[in-house]
């Protein structure tokens, strides 16, 4: 998050990626109930993740969409919202 927080675009905030957050964790029942894509997914190798949506256009539709609220806070709060932020707020909260 940005060092001056009080200059935050609305939603670039701890409680605005927090938000953008949970709605992304729908991620997880997808992938469940898609087991074939959560195999590709869970193959690690970029080439087969890019293979197995480009064949499968409707699911990589719905990903797109469960991702769509961290997508707009990324864009909305370039400088200020990082995978950083949220791996430093998930490492303060098991501490």
């Amino acid at each position: 998050m940005s060092t001056n927080r009080a200059a935050a675009q609305p939603g670039c905030t701890a409680s605005g990626l927090s938000s953008a957050l949970a709605t992304a964790s729908g991620t997880a029942g997808w992938l469940a109930s898609h087991p074939e894509a959560e195999a590709a997914v869970n193959s690690a190798d970029e080439n087969a993740i890019r293979t197995y949506f480009a064949s499968h256009t409707d699911q990589w539709q719905q990903l797109q969409g469960i991702a769509n609220p961290l997508r707009t806070l990324r864009t909305s709060c370039r400088q200020q919202v990082s995978a950083g932020d949220a791996a430093r707020l998930f490492d303060a909260m098991s501490a």
